[in-house]
């Protein structure tokens, strides 16, 4: 049985069309009439054998691609054993973005904390009530002392 080319080797075989094509093509000119149009015939039945091949692998390729449902996979139906392998290698990235934000996130929460814990410690060693703080009147005396003290 006949493996289907790859699309690397499809490629090099078209580099390889294109070479011969530009080759044969510079000395077309010294050929007679019927000789021209001979290879002009042969080329157009290669042409469309050409795309005949290739209607066939996107025939191909789009069978694969539906016989998945509705999604695109990577991969071959050969290479789908093992899934819960797959499963288990592919949750790996995510489990050490996960840690990576825990990690990063860690020191900010605590330096939160920390000006948290000064400002309540501050105002409850400090001389005044907290409910003076939520006084509007007394942020209306702060605002206006902090005016005079600049002048």
């Amino acid at each position: 049985m006949k493996s289907a080319p790859t699309l690397r080797q499809e490629q090099a075989a078209d580099r390889i069309a294109r070479h011969i094509t530009a080759r044969l093509s510079e000395g077309e000119a010294l050929l007679p009439y019927e000789v021209t149009e001979r290879l002009r015939a042969s080329r157009e039945r290669a042409i469309s054998e050409r795309r005949r091949e290739i209607s066939v692998l996107h025939t191909q390729a789009s069978t694969a691609a539906s016989a998945h449902g509705h999604t695109m996979t990577l991969g071959t139906p050969e290479s789908e054993g093992n899934g819960w392998w797959r499963t288990l290698i592919s949750a790996i990235p995510v489990f050490a973005l996960i840690a990576g934000l825990v990690v990063y996130n860690a020191p900010s929460d605590q330096s939160l904390l920390n000006e948290v814990t000064e400002v309540d410690t501050a105002l409850l060693t400090d001389d005044l009530p907290p409910a003076a703080y939520a006084d509007p009147g007394f942020i209306q005396y702060l605002k206006t002392s902090a005016t005079s003290s600049e002048h």
